[in-house]
């Protein structure tokens, strides 16, 4: 989702070469191809400007805890990386669609074997998510290993191998929300969390880096939530759908100033696969212009608290579903049903000839309204035409 919005605005600005050459060297890389297995070839010869034109792109997403360097002053020095923030980000073939659906890092899952950058390998097991990059990270080592396994792992669990990913860091973060000047928000009440270190009034607010951030990590305390990861995910995703709109508002795009330095503070905090350069994304935003907010969906894998520790959860049955028509490049939650606007055509009876009926006073036929889906758990969804809506009621 951020990577697409960076591309869209490259593509604005980077008419000059040195400008592009410099974004495109901003960005960390790494090769996992090794690791999880090569990408599959594509049936025509590709579009220089965008490789993946005519297809479905899957793009992981992954917040990274690091605390060494700068990212320790931030969260507090602590040995060991995890991704306590993981977003499968769906790009439809026609790039008219895009799809965020939340992992809970607490969800239990199969976490295959996996072959770390040096040589090492680790057993299958069943688990906690996000401890797949964990494992990476203190096996192998580097970065590479580390997504390289939660790359597996979502295959394992989702069917869908994502063809790209991203990790971002504290302080990559709290970088790019300074550059676009803060974040506004509508804060639903009076939130404090000395963990994480928030505290923020409700109403609507401008958020800066340190402050977004907090928000986004915040578990627990006063008017934050129960200490779930669920429960903070709904704040997340209300957080980045938020850059969003204010990076493709012309707050953002028509300042110059601000728009290359949120570039620059996006592109200069990012790790991503060596197949993902800069011209890739900016071929895959250009083909994207067109999107609209309604077609932009947040949405959480269907969960419930797992019988076996109410601290962890796990998938249920409508997610396979919900996988399926990801991998099939369909609505991930499924068309909506129509509902019969029409009366349906009565049949033909014979009239008593003791009685006629009075065609006048008789009663209209009344069409069978159509139930409202069921809203499963953890499924909650929105796009971002929502969000100013609820903003407003609150």
């Amino acid at each position: 989702m951020a990577l697409s919005t960076v591309g869209v605005l490259a593509f604005g600005v980077a008419g000059a070469a040195a400008t592009f050459n410099k974004l495109d060297g901003n960005v960390n890389r790494v090769d996992v191809s090794g690791l999880v297995g090569a990408a599959p070839k594509p049936s025509k010869t590709p579009d220089p400007d965008d490789p993946n034109a005519g297809q479905a792109v899957n793009l992981l997403v992954l917040g990274s805890d690091q605390r060494d360097g700068v990212n320790a002053e931030i969260g507090g020095e602590a040995a060991g990386m995890r991704s306590d923030t993981t977003m499968l980000v769906h790009i439809s073939a026609d790039r008219s669609r895009v799809e965020a659906v939340s992992i809970p890092r607490d969800s239990l899952v199969d976490i295959p074997s996996c072959t770390m950058s040096n040589g090492k390998t680790s057993k299958a097991t069943h688990g906690m998510f996000n401890s797949a990059f964990a494992t990476g990270w203190d096996m192998g080592g580097d970065m590479a290993s580390a997504a390289a396994c939660t790359i597996r792992t979502v295959a394992a669990n989702t069917g869908i191998q994502p063809e790209h990913f991203v990790v971002v860091d504290f302080a990559g973060f709290q970088s790019m929300v300074d550059a676009i000047g803060g974040v506004p928000i509508c804060i639903p009440n009076d939130m404090t969390s000395k963990d994480a270190g928030l505290s923020v009034k409700a109403g609507n607010q401008t958020l800066d880096g340190s402050t977004a951030l907090a928000f986004a990590r915040a578990r627990k305390g006063k008017g934050v939530g129960d200490g779930s990861d669920t429960n903070r995910i709904g704040n997340q995703q209300r957080l980045v759908a938020a850059m969003v709109q204010e990076v493709l508002s012309k707050n953002v795009l028509t300042d110059v100033p601000k728009l290359a330095g949120f570039l620059n503070a996006a592109t200069s905090s990012l790790t991503v696969d060596d197949g993902l350069s800069t011209s890739t994304m900016v071929g895959l935003a250009y083909n994207m212009r067109a999107i609209r907010g309604g077609s932009i969906t947040f949405m959480t894998v269907p969960w419930g608290p797992a019988p076996s520790d109410p601290n962890r959860v796990v998938w249920l049955p409508a997610a396979q579903q919900m996988w399926e028509n990801i991998a099939n490049d369909l609505p991930a939650l499924g068309q909506a049903a129509p509902v019969e606007t029409t009366a349906p055509t009565a049949p033909a009876t014979t009239a008593p000839t003791t009685a006629p009926t009075d065609a006048a006073t008789a009663p209209p036929v009344q069409a069978e309204p159509t139930p409202a889906p069921t809203k499963k758990a953890g499924r909650e969804a929105f796009n971002l035409d929502d969000t100013t809506a609820v903003c407003d009621a609150g």
